[in-house]
């Protein structure tokens, strides 16, 4: 099981196309799970959520990337 983060365009219902996906490191991932709030991976909410601004850029710190701001920012668990 591993992080996954996807970016489409803001308020775009005609493009529903991925414009940015990345997948997050294991040495990342309990940062990225502690900004979420979740226990673990495997407790971890089913379905790709829809990050807020403020957790976009915490992870984006806690990741040492960029993340584009300008897009919709989920983040999913995958298998």
């Amino acid at each position: 099981m591993f992080l996954w983060i996807s970016g489409f365009l803001k308020g775009d219902d005609e493009d529903d196309f991925l414009k940015y996906e990345r997948t997050v490191q294991p040495e990342y991932e309990a940062a990225v799970i502690a900004i979420l709030s979740w226990k673990n991976l495997a407790e971890s909410p089913e379905g790709e959520w829809l990050l807020t601004n403020d957790q976009a850029q915490q992870i984006s710190i806690a990741i040492d990337d960029h993340l584009p701001m300008d897009l919709e920012l989920y983040i999913s668990v995958r298998d």
